[in-house]
């Protein structure tokens, strides 16, 4: 009973965060009529690095970093350049140019392209399942996106996108081949990349767009944003994937592109039509497959 009990928990504590970090889109849109793309992004990660700093501190991990070489360092600085500087960047941008619902739609590539990048790069051929997963994702854009692939006035935020994809399919493949190393504590892992890549962003801001003049609801979107949807929700999906299966948390975490579809639907008047609901309906699926792993795919 406690076992079943735990694992509940797990599950209502995975769909929470997932609630949260959906909820973000419609609060980035919102954060983006007052402040720029590039700052807004390097605020929310520069202060959710300072948030979770003190419990990096407290919990001793901070000495694994005077035994880290020079590759490891490089690693590190690399998966934030790559996913925070780069990949956080072009969504606040993306999310800028693009509606919600189609910026969210789009950045579901990244399941398929990590799976295809796989193979050169970490030697993991994909399953038959997870081909066929492919396959149902790209029907799905075919329904979303017919019959104008590039929406009219949208070649921006298009190309914008695909950067974005392709810097978090990247992201996700350094990320896993760092902690497939195991040799430098996740925890280790986040605060360093998301300290210089967040920082790096912010930097990226302040040189290159108008310094905003930030009220009380900016910063408080920020904080939100920092502290709950990052620092907070980071500590407990880490915490969820002790009791979950790398299955069931990436079934969880597919969820999020009906969650802020409806998000965007009910508070920034993005519309849902027939067509681009079996459109999303069908690349669900197919990302859910391409996260299906057997037990033989980890040997490949």
């Amino acid at each position: 009973m406690t076992d079943k009990r735990n694992h509940t928990i797990a599950v209502l504590q995975a769909v929470l965060v997932t609630f949260l970090w959906s909820t973000s889109w419609v609060l980035i849109k919102f954060g983006l009529e007052e402040m720029p793309p590039f700052i807004f992004g390097g605020l929310r990660y520069t202060l959710a690095f300072l948030i979770m700093l003190p419990i990096f501190l407290r919990s001793g991990q901070q000495k694994t970093l005077a035994t880290l070489n020079r590759k490891h360092w490089g690693m590190l600085l690399l998966l934030g350049v790559v996913y925070y500087t780069v990949t956080q960047g072009t969504q606040f941008l993306g999310l800028q140019l693009l509606p919600a619902i189609t910026f969210s739609f789009m950045l579901n590539f990244s399941a398929p392209l990590v799976a295809l990048l796989s193979i050169p790069l970490l030697k993991e051929l994909p399953t038959r399942v997870q081909w066929a997963g492919i396959g149902v994702f790209l029907v799905g854009v075919l329904v979303f996106f017919y019959p104008n692939f590039i929406p009219a006035g949208m070649a921006a935020g298009m190309l914008v996108g695909v950067i974005s994809v392709f810097a978090t399919s990247l992201g996700s493949i350094l990320g896993r081949g760092v902690n497939r190393l195991a040799e430098i504590p996740p925890l280790t892992v986040t605060v360093v990349s998301m300290g210089f890549g967040g920082i790096l962003l912010l930097l990226i801001g302040l040189f290159t767009e108008p310094l905003p003049v930030l009220g009380p609801q900016q910063w408080a979107i920020v904080l939100w944003l920092a502290g709950v949807n990052t620092a907070f929700a980071f500590t407990l999906w880490n915490r969820t994937l002790r009791t979950l299966s790398a299955t069931e948390s990436s079934m969880i975490n597919n969820t999020m592109l009906v969650q802020i579809a409806l998000l965007a639907w009910l508070f920034l008047d993005e519309q849902l039509t027939p067509q681009k609901i079996w459109g999303m309906a069908f690349a669900l699926v197919g990302t859910l497959l391409v996260n299906l792993r057997n037990r033989n795919s980890a040997k490949t």
